[in-house]
């Protein structure tokens, strides 16, 4: 299969979807542990970069604790990992996200039926009555937050006040991909559980399944190397333009703070009109320099410089997601990431 075929067909599932899980051996241990204990931690924040398995782990674990409800049965001590029977009655309801003890909180579509950037405070409150209620089913009541990075502020809050008093057999899955931007009085009431980017060859066993390839497709492994242990990043990439796109936006951000506008318009052009690949590969070209950046900053570095490009790092953010939920033309985007990143760096 060719990378250009791939590009046009292949369709990532969503985590509740993909009952695999590559890599993060330790972190799955950490929660089946702990679960079996019977004294699970009621909140964990599962952090890490985009795209490595932070959700599937989320929907794995959920989908071990509603199939297996009691901790000390003999089936989950004897468990060795958190995987469940995909034909399992329950393990089909979490899949087609109709179980009654699964509240997931994520972006929805607003009433124009385009994406939300944030979760709202409206969507955050139903963890209340999903909490409050007997009479749905019996057992645990489980809430993914995939991710806690889009909660606004008052959904934050309101997120905060149940976390403060959890209801008894109750389990938050926060997933983020910046813990450290969350707010400090919810990273207090969880157990944080970090993960890190998948090896290589992790990378290119969980694309090769994504996008059903042979694990020993080249243009699979030049995706991988490139994704820099982070599958949905591969899987992007797998389009031949997407990683020339990629390394396009990598030189041009090699140029900062001068840049050549006419760069920039065979950028903008590259992009085209409503490619959601082009324009992601775009995005998380821009979030890996930035993220780079930031790492690299220690106490003899310009902090005021690293605090410009964190400030601007969530500007570019929220501006992208606004393209791409519009559908607005990718040029001026292209030139206002690039201005406010010139402006960050001189």
């Amino acid at each position: 299969m060719s990378a250009r075929k791939v590009e046009q067909e292949t369709t990532v599932r969503h985590p509740r979807e993909t009952p695999d899980l590559f890599g993060h051996r330790d972190a799955e241990t950490a929660l089946l542990n702990a679960y079996r204990s019977g004294r699970i931690p009621h909140a964990w924040l599962i952090g890490g970069a985009q795209g490595i398995g932070k959700a599937t782990l989320a929907y794995r674990m959920a989908r071990f604790v509603l199939t297996h409800p009691n901790p000390l049965s003999p089936v989950v001590q004897r468990a060795d990992t958190l995987a469940v029977d995909p034909t399992d009655p329950v393990a089909r309801q979490v899949t087609n996200g109709a179980h009654g003890g699964l509240l997931v909180l994520e972006r929805s579509l607003n009433d124009r039926g385009v994406m939300r950037t944030v979760i709202t405070v409206d969507e955050t409150r139903e963890t209340i009555s999903f909490f409050g209620s007997t009479a749905a089913v019996d057992g645990w009541r489980v809430c993914i937050v995939d991710t806690v990075d889009e909660l606004n502020p008052n959904a934050a809050n309101a997120l905060l006040k149940i976390l403060e008093e959890p209801p008894q057999r109750s389990l938050f899955l926060l997933v983020s991909h910046s813990p450290a931007r969350a707010l400090p009085t919810i990273l207090s009431r969880c157990r944080k559980l970090p993960l890190r980017p998948l090896a290589t060859e992790g990378v290119i066993r969980a694309a090769a399944q994504a996008a059903n390839m042979m694990a020993d497709d080249p243009a699979l492994a030049e995706a991988a190397e490139a994704a820099e242990g982070s599958v949905s990043r591969a899987v992007t990439l797998l389009g031949g333009d997407a990683l020339k796109l990629q390394q396009r936006t990598a030189a041009l951000l090699a140029t900062l703070p001068h840049v050549d506008p006419r760069e920039l318009h065979a950028l903008g052009d590259a992009l085209g009109g409503s490619d959601r690949v082009a324009l992601a590969a775009f995005v998380d070209g821009i979030d890996r320099w930035i993220g780079e950046k930031l790492r690299a900053g220690d106490a003899n570095a310009n902090l005021p410089r690293l605090a410009r490009l964190a400030e601007v790092w969530e500007k570019i953010i929220r501006a992208a997601r606004d393209t791409e939920s519009y559908n607005l033309e990718r040029k001026p985007l292209v030139f206002s990431v690039f201005g406010m990143l010139a402006e960050a760096t001189r």
